[in-house]
C-alpha cells in the first residue's frame, strides 16, 4: 500500500524542486512509474477479502480497481493539461500539479480506509482540491458559480451522512470495516432507523449523483479546467458508488423496503438525462449529461443488492471513468482549436483532423457499449439483475439503452461529419501529446476484453 502512496506523496517536492523547463516530463515520468507499480495491486490473491493491510488501510477486491484507476489518472490530467498551462507562470503551473497530486493522496486513502470515518474524513477532503481547481482554473466567468452549486450540494447532502456515522459508532461501538460485518443486524424498525438509512445513503446518492441531485454536476463539468471534468468523471462520481457498496452491507434489513423510490429515480434519470444529451448544443454538457445517465445505471445495479448487480456496477464504473475521461480530452482538444464548445459553429473536423476522427469513432462506441467492450458487460449484467428484481424495468431500461445509443451517435456525427465552417479551416494539427492521452485512456479500455475479472469485484 505505501509502495504506492509514499511515492506520490514525494511528487510534491519533485514538483517544487525540478527546473522549470523540465517540470512536465519529470512529473509525468514519476506519476506514470507511480501508475504502473500500482498494477501489481491487480495481481494480489486478493479474492476472499482483504490484503496488503496495515492499522488503518487495506486493499481488496472492490477497491483494488478503483484505487488502480485512480493512479492511472493522474499522468493523464498532466499529460491533458500541458497545453493550455505552459503559458501561466510557472509557480501557478507548479502549485497546478500539487493539487492534482494532493486530490490523488485523498483518494488512494479515501478508497483504502478500513474505518467509515477515515473515510469520511477522505471523502470530504477531496472536495477543497476540486473546488480550487474549478474556480480558479475554470474557464468561464460563472465557474465560481459552478464552485458554489459544487460545494453545498456535496457539503448538504454529507452532513446526515456524519450523523449517522456518529450514530452507528454509537451503536455498534466500532466503524472498522473488518468488524462491522460480525457485529449482530440491528431490528431497524422505527421512522428514526428509516431516516438513518436515508442519511446513509443521500451523501452517496448526491456524489454519484442520482437524478434530482445532479445539478451541481453539469455545471461543475462544464467550468473546470480538462484535468477538473477528468477526475470529476472519472473518480469523484464512483467515490459516491464505491460509498454505496460499503454502506449497504450493514443497512441490509431496510434495503428491499426503502429502495423502491432511488430505484424509481435511478431508473428514470437515465431517460431523463439520456433525453437532455438529445437536444445539448454544449459538447462538454452533453458529456456530463451522459455521465448523470450512466450512473443512474450504477446506482439501480447496487440498490438491487444482489452478486451480479454489484459486479455489473463496478465494471460499469471502471469502463465509464476511462470513456467518459476521453470523450473530454476529445472535446478539449476540439475546444483548444476552435475556441468554442458550441458543437454546431465547430463541426465537420474529420475534414480537418482524420485521425482524431477515428478516436472520437472509438470513444463514441464505447459510450454507447458497443459488444465486447467492458462498457456493454456491465450494462447488461445490472440489466439482468434489474429485470430479475422486477421485469417491468426492462422497458425504463431497453428505452434508456436506445437513448444512449442515439446521443452517441448524434454527438459523432455533430462533430465530426459535414462540411466544415469556413471560420475553422485553418486549424492546428492534432499533436503526438494528444494521441499519447488517447491511447492510454482507450487501449486500457480494449485490454479489459480480454480480462475482465480485474474489475469484477469480488464476485471475482
Amino acid at each position: 500500500m505505501l509502495k504506492v502512496l509514499i511515492p506520490t506523496i514525494m511528487l510534491v517536492p519533485t514538483v517544487w524542486l525540478t527546473p522549470a523547463k523540465l517540470l512536465w516530463p519529470a512529473t509525468l515520468a514519476h506519476s506514470l512509474t507511480i501508475a504502473v507499480t500500482s498494477f501489481s495491486w491487480l495481481s494480489n490473491p486478493c479474492d476472499t477479502g482483504w490484503s496488503l493491510m496495515n492499522q488503518s488501510m487495506a486493499l481488496d477486491p472492490l477497491s483494488t480497481p478503483l484505487l488502480v484507476l485512480t493512479c492511472w489518472l493522474l499522468p493523464l490530467m498532466i499529460l491533458a493539461s500541458q497545453h493550455h498551462m505552459i503559458h501561466e507562470p510557472i509557480n501557478r503551473q507548479r502549485t497546478f500539479i500539487t493539487i492534482l497530486t494532493t486530490l490523488q493522496v485523498f483518494l488512494i486513502l479515501a478508497f483504502s480506509a478500513t474505518e467509515l470515518i477515515f473515510f469520511y474524513i477522505m471523502f470530504e477532503a477531496t472536495l477543497v482540491p476540486t473546488l480550487i481547481l474549478i474556480t480558479r482554473w475554470g474557464n468561464q466567468a460563472e465557474r465560481l458559480n459552478a464552485g458554489t452549486y459544487f460545494l453545498f450540494y456535496t457539503l448538504a447532502g454529507s452532513l446526515p451522512l456524519l450523523i449517522a456515522l456518529l450514530l452507528l459508532q454509537n451503536t455498534t461501538g466500532t466503524l472498522s470495516l473488518f468488524i462491522l460485518h460480525y457485529t449482530t443486524t440491528l431490528p431497524m424498525i422505527s421512522i428514526a432507523d428509516k431516516l438513518w438509512w436515508a442519511g446513509c445513503l443521500v451523501a452517496f446518492l448526491v456524489k454519484m449523483p442520482l437524478y434530482g441531485m445532479h445539478l451541481w454536476l453539469p455545471k461543475a463539468h462544464v467550468e473546470a479546467p480538462i484535468a477538473g471534468s477528468m477526475i470529476l468523471a472519472a473518480i469523484l462520481l464512483k467515490l459516491g458508488g464505491y460509498g454505496m457498496m460499503r454502506i449497504m452491507t450493514l443497512l441490509e434489513p431496510l434495503t428491499p423496503q426503502l429502495s423502491y423510490p432511488f430505484m424509481v429515480l435511478a431508473l428514470w434519470g437515465v431517460i431523463m438525462t439520456g433525453s437532455i444529451c438529445l437536444r445539448q448544443t454544449d459538447l462538454k454538457s452533453l458529456i456530463a449529461y451522459s455521465s448523470v445517465s450512466h450512473m443512474g445505471l450504477v446506482a439501480a445495479g447496487i440498490l438491487i443488492q444482489t452478486p451480479w448487480g454489484f459486479s455489473g456496477a463496478l465494471m460499469l464504473m471502471i469502463a465509464h471513468g476511462l470513456t467518459s475521461s476521453a470523450l473530454f480530452c476529445l472535446a478539449n482538444t476540439n475546444y483548444e482549436r476552435t475556441h468554442t464548445r458550441t458543437m454546431v459553429l465547430a463541426r465537420g473536423l474529420q475534414m480537418a483532423l482524420p485521425l482524431m476522427a477515428a478516436w472520437w469513432f472509438i470513444a463514441s462506441l464505447a459510450n454507447l457499449a458497443l459488444p465486447p467492450l467492458p462498457n456493454l458487460m456491465g450494462e447488461l449484467m445490472i440489466i439482468t439483475s434489474v429485470f430479475n428484481w422486477s421485469w417491468a424495468t426492462i422497458a425504463l431500461t431497453g428505452a434508456g439503452t436506445l437513448i444512449t445509443a442515439g446521443y452517441s451517435l448524434y454527438m459523432f456525427l455533430m462533430t465530426q461529419r459535414g462540411p466544415l465552417p469556413q471560420h475553422i479551416i485553418a486549424l492546428d494539427p492534432s499533436h503526438t501529446r494528444e494521441h499519447l492521452l488517447l491511447t492510454l485512456h482507450l487501449v486500457p479500455l480494449l485490454l479489459l476484453i480480454a480480462k475482465p475479472e480485474l474489475i469484477w469485484g469480488w464476485t471475482a
